[in-house]
C-alpha cells in the first residue's frame, strides 16, 4: 500500500516570504508599527487623563516640608495623612457628604423619571407642533444655564402662581434658600443638563422596533402598560447612564447649588471655599493673620477634589456595567 504524497507546503516563514517577493515581511512590520501607533495613542490619551489626578493624590499625602523640597517630585517623603483630616474639617465633610447624597440622589430620581417620559413620547407619539417641541429641547441644551440666571433669581425670590399666591397670602414667596426651585424646576425639566438626557432617551427609544409595542397592543396591554412593562425594561442601560450623568453633575454643580441651596452645606460649595476656611482657620490657631503659600493651599484643594471624586468612583464602579452597554448599545437616529 503506497502513501499518497503530502501536498506542497512552505512552512518555513522565510522561505515563503522569499516567494511572496517579501510580502510577509511587509505585512508584519506594517501590523506591527501600527500597533505601535496605537498603542503610543492610547496611553498617551490615558496619561493626560490619569496624570493629574495620579499628581493630586501624590500631593496630597505630603507634608509642607515636602512641597517646597526640590528633590521631592511624585513620591512622598514624609508621608502623611493630615491633610485628609485637615480637609474634612474645613468642608465639614461628614454633613456635607450626607446633605450632597441626599439632595443629588433626589434631584437625578426626579430628573430622569420625568426626562424618560417625555423622551418616550418624542420616541413614539405625534402631537401638535412636536418639532418645534424638540427644538425647545435642543435649544435648552445649547443656551447655557447662566444667561437665565437673573430671571431664575427674581423668578424664585418673589415666586407668585398666576397671582394666586399674593392673593392669598397677600405678598409673594421667596423660595431661594431651598432646594423646593431646584425640585420645581426638574420636575419641569429644566434642571441641570435635562435636554440633554431628554434627547438620549428619545434617541434609544427609536432604536428599539416597534414590533414590541405592537405585540404588546395586540396581546391588550395599553398604552401606559406597554411602557412600563415593556419598554421602561428595555431601556435600563440609557436610564442608568442618564442617572449616572444626573447624580455627577449635581454632586459638582456650583451654579444651581450657589443660587438655590446657598445656606446647605454641600461637597462643591464646601470645595469652592476650602482656600478661604483655610486662612479663617490658621488666623484662629495661631491669632494672626498671615498669607497662605500656594503650594499648600493647592495642596489642601487637591486634597479635598480627591474627597468629592472617591464617592463618585465608588458610584461608578457599581453601576459600570449598564453605562457600558448603554453606550454601545445606543446610536444616534436622527
Amino acid at each position: 500500500m503506497t502513501k499518497k504524497p503530502k501536498p506542497k507546503t512552505f512552512e518555513n516563514f522565510w522561505e515563503r516570504n522569499r516567494l511572496s517577493g517579501g510580502y510577509l515581511v511587509r505585512k508584519r512590520l506594517m501590523g506591527f508599527g501600527i500597533s505601535l501607533a496605537r498603542f503610543i495613542l492610547l496611553f498617551g490619551m490615558c496619561f493626560m487623563i490619569l496624570q493629574p489626578i495620579l499628581n493630586k493624590i501624590s500631593v496630597s499625602f505630603m507634608t509642607q516640608e515636602d512641597l517646597y523640597n526640590p528633590i521631592v517630585i511624585s513620591i512622598p517623603e514624609h508621608f502623611t495623612t493630615e491633610n485628609y483630616q485637615l480637609a474634612a474639617q474645613l468642608m465639614n465633610y461628614q454633613k456635607a457628604l450626607v446633605n450632597s447624597f441626599i439632595i443629588s440622589i433626589t434631584i437625578a430620581i426626579l430628573q430622569i423619571a420625568v426626562c424618560t417620559l417625555v423622551g418616550y413620547g418624542f420616541a413614539r407619539f405625534d402631537f401638535p407642533f412636536k418639532k418645534l417641541w424638540f427644538a425647545c429641547v435642543i435649544i435648552v441644551i445649547l443656551i447655557p444655564p447662566q444667561t437665565i440666571a437673573s430671571s431664575l433669581h427674581l423668578h424664585f425670590k418673589f415666586f407668585d402662581i398666576l397671582g394666586l399666591i399674593r392673593l392669598i397670602h397677600g405678598d409673594t414667596i421667596n423660595l431661594r434658600g431651598s432646594a423646593i426651585p431646584y425640585y420645581l424646576m426638574s420636575a419641569g425639566c429644566m434642571g441641570l443638563k435635562n435636554g440633554l438626557y431628554i434627547f438620549m432617551i428619545r434617541q434609544f427609544f427609536r432604536n428599539i422596533p416597534n414590533d414590541m409595542e405592537e405585540a404588546a397592543y395586540v396581546d391588550g396591554c395599553g398604552t401606559l402598560k406597554t411602557f412600563l412593562r415593556i419598554m421602561l425594561p428595555e431601556a435600563k442601560p440609557i436610564i442608568t447612564s442618564c442617572f449616572l450623568f444626573a447624580f455627577v453633575w449635581q454632586w459638582t454643580d456650583g451654579f444651581y447649588s450657589k443660587m438655590f441651596l446657598g445656606n446647605t452645606t454641600l461637597v462643591s460649595t464646601s470645595l469652592a471655599r476650602i482656600v478661604d476656611s483655610l486662612g479663617a482657620y490658621i488666623q484662629r490657631i495661631t491669632g494672626v493673620k498671615t498669607t497662605i503659600s500656594i503650594a499648600y493651599a493647592n495642596c489642601i484643594l487637591a486634597t479635598g477634589t480627591l474627597m468629592i471624586i472617591l464617592p463618585l468612583i465608588i458610584l461608578y464602579l457599581f453601576a459600570q456595567r449598564q453605562f457600558v452597554e448603554s453606550i454601545s448599545s445606543s446610536g444616534i437616529k436622527m
